[in-house]
Formats: C-alpha cells, sequence, structure tokens
C-alpha cells in the first residue's frame, strides 16, 4: 500500500523552505503519495498557543537566526537569512498550491519552488505576477492559477484544510502527519524516513 504524507506548510516559513528538499527526497525513495496543504497558520497560531515571531520575546528570536544558521551549515542550503522580502503577508502563494493540488498538478514541486523563490532569490511571493512566474518555470500555466487561486472554491478549500491540520493536531509549520503521528519541524524529517523505513 502506498505511503501517504500529509505536509502542512506555510511558504514564507524558513523551516519549512529547509525541509522540503530532505522531505522531497524521503518521498521518492519511499515511493510515498504528498498531500500538500498551504494552511492559515494565522488561525493555527491563536488555537494552539503559538506567537507570530515579531511578538515572541528577543531570546527566542535570536535564537531562531541561530538556529537557521547551524541548519543552513548542515544542509549545505544557500538559504538568505533576512530576505527584504519576508515576513510574506498575502495568502496568494498559498492559494496557488491549494488551486494547483485541486487541479491534480505537482503541487509539492510548485511549492518547493515558491519557498525557493523567497528563501533562495528574495522575490516576492506576495505579487500574483511573481507567483504566476514561478509556476510558468514549473511548467504550469502561471495565469490560470493565479486566477484560479483566488476564487471562492479555493478560498473554501483553504479554511477546510486548515480545520483538518488543527483536528490532525497540526501547531506549526512544516509538519508531516503519517498515519496520524505528527512530526513537527525540518529537524524531524529523519523520523519521517525512519517511519517509512527510507535510508538517508
Amino acid at each position: 500500500m502506498q505511503p501517504i504524507i500529509d505536509y502542512y506548510l506555510s511558504p514564507s516559513s524558513p523551516w519549512t523552505y529547509l525541509g522540503s528538499g530532505p522531505l522531497t527526497k524521503i518521498a521518492q525513495a519511499a515511493g510515498a503519495k504528498v498531500n500538500v496543504y498551504a494552511v492559515g497558520y494565522h488561525k493555527i497560531f491563536p488555537a494552539s498557543g503559538g506567537l507570530p515571531l515579531p511578538k515572541r520575546a528577543p531570546q527566542r528570536i535570536a535564537y531562531r537566526m541561530m538556529e537557521l544558521k547551524r541548519w543552513a551549515a548542515y544542509l549545505n542550503s544557500p538559504i538568505i537569512f533576512e530576505p527584504k522580502n519576508f515576513p510574506s503577508t498575502a495568502p496568494i502563494s498559498s492559494q496557488v498550491i491549494t488551486a494547483a493540488r485541486l487541479n491534480g498538478d505537482d503541487a509539492l514541486m510548485l511549492s518547493n519552488a515558491i519557498l525557493a523563490a523567497l528563501w533562495e532569490d528574495d522575490r516576492n511571493i506576495d505579487d500574483p505576477a511573481v507567483v504566476a512566474q514561478v509556476c510558468d518555470a514549473c511548467g504550469l500555466d502561471g495565469r490560470a492559477l493565479t486566477a484560479q487561486a483566488e476564487t471562492d472554491l479555493v478560498n473554501a478549500q483553504m479554511e477546510a484544510d486548515t480545520e483538518q491540520a488543527l483536528a490532525a493536531g497540526v501547531f506549526g509549520a512544516p509538519s508531516y502527519v503519517i498515519d496520524g503521528e505528527i512530526f513537527w519541524g525540518q529537524d524531524r524529517v529523519d523520523f519521517v524516513a525512519r517511519k517509512l523505513a527510507v535510508t538517508l
């Protein structure tokens, strides 16, 4: 039976970016299906006791940067630590990922490309034109996807996906859920691999 990974992400999360490559490799090695859910963490954080970055204590903000640098070095990642286009405030990138999933497109590939656009190239993923260009580069129809992204159908699906995340116990990004078991954070992909009996 094909393994299924429910992947809950934020396209503006550096941790989601850092975990995106390893997760993709694990899924490919395991032959797993990845259901990509770009959910509303603006709703999940308050429901789970989390705080957005600007509202965290200074020592937590400082430690976050230290950890980002550690993980970037460990993964040999080209991440930009403080992109000028962070934080993202518009939902268009999440909407496009949701639309791609609904269409049966490769939402994992697209989400990885959007993450890289922000965290490697410092592109403005709040700009529909930029998001459309990323879609086009993935072989998708960027104009059609960005138009579809803002429809009531896609917005309703995102709300449903967010409720699904809350019901599953998700509280942070990235979260990988396999058979009801949550793995939170890019630092848990090794456990995802073990769960799926994959050797990294």
